[in-house]
């Protein structure tokens, strides 16, 4: 597998504060910036960091990453995974945090969603999935998994 880069997704409560603090701590401007979101592409160090603005509920991670190369490093991982019977969710073409990826999502037992995703292209909207009215983050809205999204990217097993 590819692996280009770790990714971390924050929610955060002021996006106009949060973009002006990582540019100083970083020493660069955001890559991206929309409503309510912003991307650090960093080379060094190496790393994706994305924020979208969410209500403060005591949790600022959205979900972890990994950005590779390829949907052949994204259908490599999810073999993997299901190998080490690991439950899988899968999305092709998704519009996710203004970009068009491929992915494939676990979620550890304390409830932490990890992903591994490659880029394909930029979108104009922030997710393909409507915003859900529940917490839970299995129905979140974009940039986390949704829990009854038809398997894509291979076979139907999740």
């Amino acid at each position: 597998m590819n692996v280009l880069k770790p990714h971390v997704s924050l929610n955060i409560s002021n996006i106009d504060a949060s973009v002006a603090f990582y540019e100083k701590a970083f020493g660069v401007r955001a890559a991206k910036r929309r409503p309510g979101y912003a991307k650090f592409d960093l080379a060094s160090p190496a790393l994706n960091l994305t924020m979208q603005e969410a209500p403060r509920t005591g949790v600022n991670a959205s979900h972890f990453g990994i950005q590779v190369a390829s949907t052949d490093d994204v259908l490599e991982a999810k073999r993997a995974f299901e190998a080490a019977e690991l439950k899988t969710f899968t999305e092709e073409d998704t519009a996710c945090c203004y970009a068009v990826q491929d992915k494939v999502w676990i979620e550890d037992p304390d409830g932490n969603s990890w992903e591994v995703f490659v880029v394909k292209g930029d979108a104009d909207v922030m997710g393909s999935q409507p915003a859900r009215s529940e917490p839970e983050k299995s129905e979140a809205a974009c940039c986390a998994p949704a829990c009854c999204a038809p398997a894509k990217l291979g076979d139907a097993a999740r």
